[in-house]
């Protein structure tokens, strides 16, 4: 069984969620999802969801804040990715309680692995 996590833990996921709790951002993070591992330059994800350059980057260091994405330069773009390791914790966080402990939800409703 695994151990409880932490109020820190409970704190950093919390957070992550916040940040995802708009539209955009959630948009964004599909988004970056769908060009993973590469990621995106900004002027491709704006061209895609259509938010104007201030707004996207403003909702772009929000994610960044809490983990939930990357960023690399490379020359003078910089492109963003989402982080799929925290991505993962944040969702094991979320199914351990509703499929495993709790059984509240069927875990093969959720995840079907592929032989």
């Amino acid at each position: 069984m695994e151990a409880k996590p932490s109020p820190r833990q409970v704190a950093r996921y919390a957070n992550m969620l916040s940040a995802m709790g708009t539209v955009p951002r959630l948009r964004i993070m599909r988004q970056l999802l769908s060009a993973h591992p590469q990621g995106m330059v900004v002027g491709d994800i704006q061209s895609e969801l259509g938010i104007p350059g201030s707004t996207l980057s403003h909702h772009l260091e929000k994610l960044k804040n809490v983990d939930l994405v990357t960023v690399r330069r490379e020359r003078q773009f910089l492109w963003y990715a989402a982080n799929a390791e925290a991505l993962r914790e944040l969702l094991a966080f979320l199914y351990e309680e509703c499929c495993t402990r709790s059984k509240a939800i069927r875990a093969d409703s959720v995840v079907q692995l592929r032989p």
